[in-house]
């Protein structure tokens, strides 16, 4: 059986032209970075939603309105922002790159490897 070649648009360009993303990286995994740094960068949102509605219980929903529009607000404040966009998808491209060069995805090069082996 002979060896098949990827796609055309799996090949990789000279260093100077754009990265080509997969429909799955643009629209799922670039928005998954921004959501996560989202979340980072709106902590003081985040905690004082989450201590209403800890507080609140069942009546959170009215109770807790003007923490969840503040939150809102924050989140989609960087959700728009194209540069924040570019910032997240410089990430990505970084880890995908790295994965493969080393085939090691980015979790477990997070993970501190004992030193004692």
């Amino acid at each position: 059986m002979a060896a098949r070649r990827p796609p055309a648009a799996w090949t990789h360009g000279p260093p100077t032209e754009e990265p080509f993303l997969r429909h799955v990286e643009k629209d799922v995994l670039v928005p998954k970075i921004m959501r996560e740094k989202a979340r980072e960068l709106c902590s003081d949102k985040v905690e004082a939603f989450t201590k209403c509605c800890k507080e609140s219980g069942f009546l959170m929903v009215v109770k807790c309105q003007e923490e969840n529009s503040e939150l809102k607000a924050c989140l989609t404040a960087y959700y728009r922002d194209p540069a924040f966009y570019e910032e997240c998808k410089e990430e990505y491209l970084k880890e995908r790159e790295e994965y493969r060069k080393t085939g090691v995805p980015a979790k477990q090069r997070q993970q501190k490897v004992p030193t004692s082996m």
